[in-house]
């Protein structure tokens, strides 16, 4: 496997930068903050939560403060791994020792509980109460608590993300936050096909897109460029297909155990993976591994450029079908999530009529090992299987027969992720100066990216087929954890609050403001993000 070098985790978040008020005592010292200060107002944050009802004195963390759990309803365990987590955040930038204990009728510091009988709070809500006496958060289910945590960290200064201890004071303003998703569905892909990115990188994605409570990681696993990950029963897709990347460097691939790994650290951070295997195109790297997958027998070479459409599995051949299981049989033995993506955008090199017949075998595969379908929306010129998901990349300008294609299998059944190129890629240019990315869907700038609603944005497609949001990364011309810092920053964040807040709190000018306020909060986490002169930026 390739090595490169590594980066720090980052529990990460990103929003407002608020120095606040009262001082503490630190377990280790620290100068003292500005006295007096007000803290971040209750619900200033991204995602916008859905009801915030601010009152009452704020409370301030101070060495006597306590992570409480309480361990006597619901999973006691999954509620002490939050807590836990918690003081993995907090502890390093306040010195505070915030011990995480075991105590429910106590009063004061930190409460983390679970109501399992309070549905209104669904599977990944929760309240957040604040006071001059401590903060209860409530929620249903741990991923609730989890997605708590987050608003949290976001109400706290920026400072709070630093892994040094800094002179606080650590405020929360006094109120109630309650808060549920739009969407179950509230995705981000990270592609690492085009260019190969190590367990330690993807870690830090996953940190970074845990603030933003976005629950669904996509991991492009193979492409024309590279093969990313172990199939036993063949060897070479790996070992051989996987040893370049866009640029002919020397890519990479995941073992199995480290697929485990990421698949690991993604559910402590509620997140889950789904795995794309893109067929039948952008499959050169496997025709190039095995002869025997090619119509003619003869394996192309690798490939490093950045062309698409020319690749495509056989699809009369019967080896092709043999294939096809072991993988997806492999892959889903390894994946606990629902989900499993075949891809099929871009097969311009198959016949549509292969196609269909390639997609009518395939999807029965997927159900056989267990796992729900997901496709680009190019499936939708297929027969989607029952309870499949189409994955819109289309764009303003995409035909209206294409549009109207999948918003007849959205009518049918077909539910959809929306991730329209020119509003939710991250790889699009910003500008015609931004240095990275491309730009075939056109420059997508922040307010683009934010300012549509996915309920509305497919004409005739219902919005109850809507299950969701997804923001793709694509990385031909990324290659380093620093570089997606700069193409997903700041847009992420709008993508997540579409999935995440209500439509109601759709804003663009308010939106802008909580997002300026997020500026230190990404300097605190070593984010070096695209400062877009549409968003008036805090200072750090």
């Amino acid at each position: 496997m390739r090595q490169r070098r590594t980066f720090p985790r980052v529990l990460g978040a990103l929003l407002i930068a608020a120095a606040a008020g009262l001082s503490c005592v630190a377990a280790a010292p620290a100068p003292a903050g500005p006295a007096g200060a007000d803290p971040r107002p209750l619900g200033q944050i991204v995602p916008a939560p859905a009801s915030v009802t601010p009152g009452g004195h704020p409370y301030a963390l101070t060495a006597a403060t306590r992570i409480r759990v309480d361990g006597h309803a619901g999973d006691s365990r999954a509620t002490r791994a939050v807590g836990d987590y918690l003081a993995g955040v907090l502890r390093p930038s306040t010195g505070l020792p915030l011990p995480v204990v075991d105590e429910h009728r106590a009063r004061g510091g930190i409460l983390l509980r679970l109501s399992p009988g309070d549905r209104a709070l669904g599977d990944e809500g929760y309240r957040l109460r604040s006071g001059r006496d401590g903060i209860t958060l409530t929620a249903r289910r741990p991923a609730g608590l989890f997605r708590g945590v987050q608003t949290l960290r976001q109400q706290l200064p920026a400072a709070v993300e630093r892994r040094t201890v800094q002179p606080g004071p650590w405020k929360v303003a006094g109120g109630t936050i309650t808060d549920t998703p739009r969407y179950a569905y509230r995705g981000a892909m990270l592609d690492v096909s085009r260019h190969f990115f190590t367990v330690d990188e993807v870690k830090r994605y996953i940190d970074q897109l845990a603030l933003y409570k976005v629950n669904k990681l996509h991991l492009h696993l193979s492409d024309d460029q590279g093969w990313r990950i172990a199939i036993d029963s063949w060897p070479r897709l790996a070992t051989y297909g996987g040893s370049t990347e866009v640029g002919g460097g020397p890519g990479g691939h995941y073992t199995k155990d480290d697929y485990k790994e990421i698949v690991r650290y993604a559910a402590s951070r509620y997140q889950e993976v789904v795995p794309e295997i893109d067929l039948p195109g952008h499959t050169n790297a496997a025709l190039a591994s095995y002869a025997e997958l090619n119509c003619d027998g003869v394996a192309p070479p690798l490939y490093t450029g950045t062309e698409v459409g020319f690749s495509s599995l056989c699809v009369p051949k019967p080896v092709t079908y043999d294939f096809v299981d072991d993988v997806i049989r492999e892959l889903a033995a390894l994946t606990p999530g629902k989900y499993l993506h075949i891809g099929g955008d871009e097969a311009h090199s198959t016949p549509h009529e292969d196609y269909v017949a390639f997609m009518d075998k395939v999807q029965p595969i997927v159900a056989k090992y267990g796992k729900t379908v997901v496709g680009w929306h190019q499936l939708t010129g297929a027969t989607p299987a029952k309870g499949a998901l189409a994955q819109y990349w289309g764009l303003d300008r995409t035909s209206d027969a294409e549009k109207a294609q999948v918003a007849a299998a959205a009518r049918n059944g077909t539910g959809l992720i929306l991730s329209p190129a020119d509003r939710a890629y991250l790889d699009m240019k910003y500008t015609k100066d931004t240095k990275l990315g491309l730009a075939w869907a056109g420059y997508v700038e922040v307010r683009r990216s934010y300012d549509w609603d996915p309920a509305a944005y497919l004409p005739g497609a219902p919005a109850t087929a809507v299950q969701g949001v997804e923001a793709p990364l694509w990385t031909e011309t990324l290659s380093e954890s620093a570089h997606i810092d700069q193409m997903a920053f700041p847009r992420l964040p709008g993508v997540a609050e579409l999935g995440w807040s209500p439509a109601a709190t759709h804003d663009w000018e308010t939106y802008k403001v909580r997002l300026a306020a997020q500026g230190p909060r990404f300097e605190a986490l070593g984010i070096d993000y695209y400062r877009s002169p549409q968003v008036p930026w805090d200072a750090p």
